[in-house]
């Protein structure tokens, strides 16, 4: 197995370029991850554009796996909550390459996320993976707990609903806010 690297994604044309084609193929194959099949690229490219510029505001993070040069994974770390929120981050977009599925990248790239969590003062990630072909056996193996189901929660990539699987993971102590 080639030896891979987590780092911290920057706006570049070549690292635009492959998140774009890499979330075209994940839809492609069904991921439910927000978007329809056939997905423009241009959409694909926007959407990429707009996290990386929200990760410079400091309203997330956005993780990728690299094997040498090619990005074979990611996940998003959200951190731009509600005021009353400040404690907790949302994973989201944990996405791999199809011939990578099943060579740790999700798990590695969680891992990556949580401890930044931490390092960021967060004590509670919260996620959602759709019922239909998500990611659920991963989470449970990673310590997240289900609270439950939200049956027809949204559209496949290629037609039909879903249900949604909401998980929760405590990371940390309890922090109360001081308000004094």
């Amino acid at each position: 197995m080639a030896e891979r690297e987590i780092t911290t994604l920057r706006a570049s044309a070549g690292t635009l370029a492959q998140l774009r084609d890499m979330l075209i193929e994940v839809v492609a194959n069904g991921g439910s991850v927000s978007f329809m099949h056939p997905l423009d690229p241009v959409v694909a490219e926007t959407y990429w554009a707009d996290a990386l510029a929200a990760q410079a505001r400091n309203e997330r993070v956005v993780l990728g796996s690299w094997e040498a040069d090619v990005l074979v994974g990611t996940v998003t770390l959200l951190l731009d909550l509600a005021p009353n929120q400040p404690h907790r981050a949302e994973i989201a977009k944990l996405m791999t390459r199809s011939d990578h599925c099943g060579h740790g990248v999700g798990t590695s790239l969680m891992k990556a996320a949580e401890t930044i969590a931490v390092e960021l003062g967060r004590t509670l990630l919260v996620l959602d993976t759709a019922v239909d072909g998500g990611a659920a056996r991963l989470y449970h193996r990673l310590g997240f707990n289900l609270t439950g189901e939200i049956p027809d929660y949204a559209f496949k990539p290629h037609g039909g609903l879903t249900g949604t699987l909401i998980f929760w993971k405590r990371i940390g102590p309890v922090k109360l806010l001081d308000l004094s």
